[in-house]
């Protein structure tokens, strides 16, 4: 391996005091060295801010006001000078040999413009979970582009911090919009990335992600409105920064509207975002919306009819 080349490791943190020094820690200690540690803190109120500065000249912090993480996002990228870019979230932790294998996977095809892997939860005292959200990864390259253009959503791809991108495909991408009422957004990036350019998909894991209290999405049932408007704070941003991934913008948005209309939610918020992408498109594209609305409602009650005669034959055996 040439191990000349630069990767930068963007961590985005915001009140994480408890775990950050675990997640720079797993970013400096990697076996590959050639890297640049930048650390955005999003205008943490606890003791995130001291702890960051106690490293020193070891990493490049950013310290700014609370703007969310998309905003995070840009600064970290707008700072760093890597020909590879791998987001941390300050709550993650890396393993030690992450970057080295996600170099060898770069290095392998200049035509490889993203790599994502699978991940470990663990719990917030480190203890494994028995699941995980990137089931059935096998590792071969991968292109999504015509799914995209097709408007077509792509299997589960993993969150932020197994998420690795060669620069000239984020610098498509990044800045990204940055709404004050959007905290937490990694779809956006991802999605754009796999619709730009093909990629690679690794199944070993390369990433503990933590599950806790204080996690903004993932696997928190009483934060599925956040869910909904991520996807559609995703379907108007494609929609305007990428005009080409039209169909895949109506079918992204239309899912979150769905999960908005599930969930009974009234949230003010994703009703704005609702109203103004809706006076954004023609009077055609709005009865495709309606229709995969439809679509995912009555698959969502198929679901529910299987799982509750599932459970009745269990039931009753």
């Amino acid at each position: 391996m040439k191990h000349n080349i630069l990767v930068s490791i963007i961590i985005n943190n915001y009140n994480y005091g408890e775990f950050i020094a675990e997640a720079i820690n797993s970013a400096l200690e990697q076996t590959y060295k050639n890297i640049e540690v930048i650390v955005v803190d999003d205008g943490s109120t606890d003791n995130s801010r001291k702890i960051i500065t106690s490293y020193g000249k070891r990493l490049v912090h950013i310290f700014k006001e609370n703007a969310g993480q998309p905003s995070s996002y840009n600064a970290g990228f707008a700072a760093s000078r890597g020909e590879i870019i791998c987001f941390l979230d300050s709550d993650d932790i890396f393993l030690t040999n992450k970057i080295e294998n996600i170099v060898k996977i770069f290095e392998s095809s200049e035509e490889i413009g993203w790599c994502f892997h699978s991940i470990k939860l663990i719990d917030a005292n480190h203890n494994f979970l028995n699941f995980t959200t990137t089931n059935n990864y096998i590792s071969r390259e991968s292109d999504f582009r015509k799914i995209i253009k097709a408007g077509k959503i792509p299997p589960c791809l993993p969150p932020s911090s197994a998420l690795c991108f060669r620069r000239s495909v984020l610098e498509k991408i990044l800045p990204m919009p940055t709404p004050k009422t959007m905290p937490c957004s990694d779809h956006y990036v991802k999605f754009m990335a796999v619709g730009l350019s093909k990629g690679y998909i690794l199944g070993e894991s390369l990433t503990f992600q933590r599950i806790h209290d204080s996690n903004m999405a993932t696997l928190r049932k009483d934060k599925k409105h956040m869910q909904a408007r991520e996807y559609l704070f995703t379907g108007l941003w494609v929609k305007q920064e990428f005009p080409q991934f039209s169909k895949f913008a109506n079918k992204i948005f239309a899912v979150g509207m769905c999960w908005n209309q599930q969930n009974g939610n009234n949230d003010r918020e994703n009703s704005e975002i609702t109203q103004k992408y809706l006076d954004s498109i023609f009077w055609h594209e709005k009865i495709k919306l309606q229709c995969i609305i439809l679509y995912y409602y009555l698959q969502d009650i198929k679901n529910q009819f299987l799982s509750n005669l599932m459970i009745q034959k269990q039931y009753q055996g």
